[in-house]
């Protein structure tokens, strides 16, 4: 698996839910295979088929989720600069057809929250603007066209 960056807010994220999954999910899951197995003949057994589908599909979201943490690498906002748009930069843009502005904040895939205006960087626009400067104009090839940013402000 590939090195995957994180701020230290998106690794406190990830072992929480490691840990919310593996202290409340799996002792749940754990307990409805149990009540239907009580049940009876497990072969015609829907409740425990679908526990034990629900259980498989638990456990490989813990493995994949251990798997990042185990590769994972924290991201020190102290190294970023914002002499150009980069991964954990805050950017203030203006959409040069419509002139609306709207401030994105660059992040890893596991921390993206669009309500939150954060954006991953694996996205169209975020690609389109990293590595660009105050006044300089990022084209974004995204579904509905080509776009053009303006790049107002740089900020952490």
């Amino acid at each position: 698996m590939a090195v995957t960056y994180m701020t230290e807010e998106g690794l406190k994220k990830l072992k929480e839910e490691l840990q919310q999954l593996e202290t409340v999910e799996r002792p749940r899951i754990i307990a409805a295979i149990a009540e239907a197995r009580e049940k009876g003949d497990l072969s015609e057994n829907a409740e425990y088929d679908a526990a034990k589908e629900e259980q498989g599909a638990l456990e490989t979201k813990i493995a994949q989720i251990k798997a990042r943490l185990a590769d994972a690498r924290v991201l020190d906002a102290s190294d970023i600069k914002t002499d150009e748009v980069q991964i954990l930069t805050k950017v203030r843009v203006r959409m040069k057809s419509t002139g609306m502005e709207k401030t994105y904040q660059l992040v890893t895939e596991g921390e993206a929250n669009s309500m939150e205006g954060k954006i991953s960087v694996t996205t169209p626009i975020a690609k389109g603007l990293m590595g660009k400067k105050v006044g300089e104009i990022a084209q974004v090839q995204v579904p509905a066209g080509l776009v053009e940013f303006e790049i107002l402000e740089i900020s952490l």
